[in-house]
């Protein structure tokens, strides 16, 4: 539906830097109603419009945590891996500053919405680079996925001893939200997401070299035409609604 190619185009700005403000990409960013509605919480409740500034308190600094854990993984990641360029660069900080993009982070001010700087790697410096790719490549989602885990389990500890209050429901909950989908979309194996490098290494070099060529070519016209005829929600949808139901199970075991 709308709100669902709505929610995804802050996600791919994030890996798209955009220069032009035109762009149909430049849009609110909203919540798929069907994965607020899994999650049992009401629309109304939610006030999920982005348009909705009274809710910017909550969501902007969900945001920033979601993209600087995720930035912040893949450098630390690349570091271990014996790549220093991330270090080099500042990007081996929790600062959001070090991870924002100038024009994305206006805009986070502006309309609710930004995208990140890429970390730089070079995979030369890694010790062994297939295990430095793959391993580069997942540490952005997992951070998110991680994330998502640990305000679900917050929320839940929270409310047990009757602590959670209407503003700390709400941030946790974007929390989670963002988490969520930021770190399946970044799986996509669509170039230049996390998921197209996974694919590279897994294939036998030919292959791999065809498929970055080909797909890697077309790889922003595909994510824009998922989004626009609603596609990328029937992909992600069912991934975001299983974990949530894990971690909901997990945590449920707990308390």
């Amino acid at each position: 539906n709308h709100s669902s190619r709505i929610s995804l185009c802050f996600i791919i700005a994030h890996k798209l830097i955009f220069t032009s403000f035109e762009s149909p990409f430049f849009c609110p960013l909203n919540i798929s109603f069907s994965l607020i509605f899994w999650y049992n919480y009401s629309i109304k409740d939610l006030e999920v419009f982005m348009l909705d500034f009274s809710t910017m308190i909550y969501r902007i600094p969900a945001l920033l945590f979601a993209i600087t854990i995720h930035e912040y993984a893949h450098a630390l990641c690349a570091d271990s891996m014996g790549d220093s360029t991330p270090r080099r660069m500042g990007r081996l900080t929790f600062n959001p500053m070090a991870h924002l993009d100038v024009i994305g982070a206006l805009l986070l001010v502006v309309v609710g919405f930004g995208w990140a700087k890429p970390v730089a790697i070079n995979q030369n410096n890694f010790r062994n680079r297939k295990e430095g790719v793959i391993k580069v490549s997942l540490a952005g989602p997992a951070s998110n996925l991680f994330a998502c885990f640990l305000a679900a389990f917050m929320a839940a500890l929270l409310n047990k001893f009757g602590m959670m209050g209407d503003g700390m429901y709400k941030f946790l909950l974007w929390m989670q939200l963002y988490n969520v989908w930021f770190a399946f979309f970044n799986l996509l194996p669509i170039p230049p997401l996390d998921g197209s490098k996974l694919v590279s290494e897994m294939l036998p070099p030919y292959q791999a070299w065809k498929f970055e060529n080909f797909v890697g070519q077309y790889g922003m016209y595909i994510l824009f035409g998922l989004v626009l005829t609603g596609a990328m929600g029937w992909i992600l949808n069912p991934l975001a609604r299983m974990y949530l139901l894990l971690v909901n199970s997990i945590i449920g075991i707990v308390f």
